[in-house]
């Protein structure tokens, strides 16, 4: 088993993408500023009359690009089903994590621990006081984040794949970056969405408005990393090809384009 390269790469490929998706759904809680981290000015954008506006992401959109390009790779050597069974894969992971993240904050803490153990003698005011609180902040997301996360992480993935091989059956092999990129734009655009209208339009109340502008946003952000990226697919697939061969290469490749049998 472990001979065969085909199989070794999709082990491989399979870890990678399950390992980022989990890795950008624990770090999603830190909302950062792109332009200052750049050492830009913030913006001031005004979009559908919301003001104010600015490149304010959470930390998760610096792997999910990675992901939609794992999602482009495995599309492109296993096909539809290797696609949903590692996002199936990855959505079941992330909701187990969830539940022992949850398991875990439950727990009483240890009074050391809490309270001691990070306070600042010298420099009270830069200690931690409630060490408890602060790991129940980090970790303790939402549950409509949590929902609308995972949903439009599923949505988004299985809509890469139907993308992914409509454009392939009008180029055929030619044009990788065409159904890679055009893929991943169209995905990108409902997961900008979909978390953002489950998580805070229906589960926190905020208007329509500001939900589509600051998805608008977030979709400036992807759509700029879906074309940045697409060199990194060419030099991701010329490593693969050599790695398995041309022949098998090929055959993997011919496999994942017919037509799949649910």
């Amino acid at each position: 088993m472990f001979k065969d390269k085909a199989v070794i790469l999709f082990l491989v490929l399979g870890a990678f993408f399950i390992t980022n998706a989990l890795v950008a759904q624990m770090i999603g809680v830190k909302i950062f500023s792109l332009e200052a981290s750049l050492g830009f000015d913030p913006f001031d954008w005004e979009i559908l009359g919301v003001s104010g506006l600015g490149f304010n992401l959470t930390a998760g959109v610096l792997l999910w690009p990675v992901v939609f390009v794992m999602t482009d790779i495995v599309n492109e050597y296993y096909g539809q089903k290797g696609v949903r069974y590692l996002s199936f894969l990855a959505a079941g992971l992330i909701s187990y994590a969830m539940v022992m993240i949850f398991l875990s904050i439950n727990l009483t803490p240890n009074e050391w621990w809490a309270y001691e153990s990070n306070a600042n003698t010298e420099n009270p005011e830069l200690g931690i006081r409630d060490m408890n609180l602060a790991f129940k902040k980090i970790f303790g997301q939402g549950l409509w984040i949590i929902v609308g996360s995972l949903v439009a992480f599923l949505v988004s993935q299985l809509l890469d794949v139907l993308v992914f091989h409509h454009i392939r059956k009008w180029t055929g092999e030619k044009h990788l970056w065409a159904r890679a990129t055009g893929s991943t734009l169209v995905s990108q655009f409902i997961d900008s969405y979909i978390v953002l209208l489950i998580a805070f339009y229906i589960g926190n109340d905020w208007e329509l408005v500001r939900v589509l502008a600051i998805g608008t946003v977030n979709y400036i952000y992807k759509f700029g990393m879906a074309i940045v990226l697409t060199p990194a697919l060419y030099i991701v697939h010329f490593a693969i090809d050599k790695f398995l061969g041309k022949e098998l290469a090929n055959t993997l490749k011919e496999q994942a384009a017919l037509p799949q049998i649910r």
